[in-house]
Order: structure tokens, then sequence, then C-alpha cells
């Protein structure tokens, strides 16, 4: 039967697939639209499943507050264009507020947990890459739970290429949660204090400091000395509150946090693609994979 332009239009709005394939689509099943967007539903699940095996370590980081609960979620895929598409921010979106609704323990819990529209969240996901065009995964996630007297500082750097979500006590201010949320996130310390430091890495450190300092030719007596302002340097590096403030450098985040009357309880950083092996392509094949798939 002949299949109508306008057939084709309103089953590539409803499902996104190309022109050809809706059009293959309303050929195969006799021009019933139901059918037609089945049938798309299987190939796109079916070429989703072809993209498994793609590296994704592109993508975006969120974070979702309401009221005395918040998740902070990092969500990737193959390309970091994608973080421009609307589609793929509507998923960022829909799966943090899925993550903040229900609170599950694991990502592979989230995974199998129904959503509202009936599927798993796997189900839902898997049924994006369809659309999208690119392998989708959580990747990871923090529910996080605050007392009325903590306040959130939440902060998403260039729009989700980094997010951190702070909690600070003693106040319930705010915009003094988000400075420190912003600071975390351009200097990337490691743990609040000193105090939260394994000691094995202290030691670790020390012994390497110790050994630098002999190799320079420094006599033993003073080797300590240097030692221990080196590691002063050190936890400078790696614990919040011994650095400098990034928006008043005259100040340590222990001072500006003491000036607001308030301590840091808690931070999670998340950045895209931290840690994960992204694939190098050479543009040129990456184009022609297209083009035979």
């Amino acid at each position: 039967m002949a299949i109508s332009a306008s057939k084709v239009k309103e089953l590539r709005e409803k499902t996104g697939a190309g022109m050809m394939d809706c059009k293959k689509a309303l050929t195969e099943t006799d021009g019933n639209m139901e059918e037609a967007v089945a049938f798309l539903r299987e190939k796109g699940i079916a070429k989703a499943a072809k993209k498994a095996e793609r590296v994704a370590a592109e993508g975006l980081a969120n974070v979702k507050v309401d009221g005395n609960k918040a998740v902070i979620v990092e969500i990737n895929a193959e390309t970091d264009f994608v973080a421009k598409n609307e589609n793929f921010q509507k998923v960022v979106s829909t799966v943090s507020q899925h993550l903040l609704d229900h609170q599950p323990s694991d990502v592979d819990t989230a995974l199998a947990q129904k959503t509202e529209g009936g599927d798993t969240l796997e189900q839902y996901i898997t049924e994006q890459i369809a659309t999208i065009g690119e392998k989708i995964s959580l990747r990871r996630f923090t529910v996080v739970e605050k007392t009325e007297t903590q306040a959130f500082g939440a902060y998403l750097h260039m729009g989700g290429s980094i997010a951190v979500l702070a909690v600070v006590d003693g106040t319930t201010d705010e915009s003094v949660a988000k400075d420190i949320a912003m600071h975390v996130a351009a200097i990337k310390p490691t743990y609040v204090t000193r105090d939260e430091v394994p000691e094995e890495e202290v030691n670790k450190e020390r012994e390497i400091l110790k050994q630098q300092a002999l190799n320079e030719g420094k006599p033993e007596k003073i080797v300590e000395k240097m030692v221990e302002g080196r590691l002063k340097k050190f936890f400078q590096q790696v614990t919040l509150l011994d650095q400098e403030f990034v928006k008043d450098s005259d100040q340590t985040v222990e001072q500006y946090m003491k000036s607001q009357n308030a301590t840091v309880s808690s931070f999670i950083r998340y950045e895209v693609g931290e840690g994960m092996e992204k694939k190098e392509e050479n543009f040129a094949d990456e184009v022609m994979s297209q083009v035979k798939e």
C-alpha cells in the first residue's frame, strides 16, 4: 500500500527515528501507526544492544534537591556534544528525579526499579538510546539527606561537566553552602579535614618528602622540620579546610566558615568521565562506521 508523507512525518515525530526507517516501518505494518511504533521500538532496542559495547565516557553530572534530601548523579554518553541534546538532558533530569523519589541503594537496584511509565529504569534508558543514537549509562549516584539546621550547596560547572553537592552545619543559608560547592568544583579537595586523611596516606607522603629532602643533600637534623613544612602543603592540596578560599585567597575555607558560624559536614564531587578510559577514534573511521550501520 502507498504510505503518505504525512504518516511518515507523524511517525517520525512520535519516535525520533529516521524518515526511511519510518517509511519501512509503516510499509511492514500496512500503515498501522501503533504497530509501526512497536516495530521501530524493537528495531531501536536492537540498535541499542549493538551500541552497548561502545565506550560511554562523556555525558552530564547533575544535582537535584527536594527539601531535606538531594541526589548527585552522573549519566554517561559516548560524545561530548550529546550534553547539548535536549533529549539527553531530559533523560538526566528524569533519572535524577526517579533516584530522588525512590532512593535506591545502588545502580543495579535503581535500574531494576519500575518507573512511572511502567517500564524499569533500565528499559527506559534503553529506549532513549534508540532515540538519541548513543550508548547511555547510569554510572553512579549518591542520595544525601540533611537536617533542618543544615543547608545543601549545589553547583554545576559548565552545565554539568562537574557537579558538587555540599552539606554545611550551623546555617541554613544556601549561599554559604553553594560557596563551598563552587570551591570544591574548582580546587578538587579529597577530604574535609586533616583528621579524615588515612594515616597510611599521611605516612606514605611523609616518607616520600623525607627521601626528597635527603636526596637534596639536606642535613638529617633539619630534614624533619622540612618534612613537616612540606606536609603542610600536602594537606592544603587534599583537605578542604586547609585550602585558600577560592573567592577570597586572604583566608582559608576554615576561616571563611568560622566567619559564618558554620562548619562543613560533607561534600561529593562528580567530574564526568573521571577514572574512565575514553576511546579515541579516527574521525574518518567514525563517519564510515556510522554510514555502514
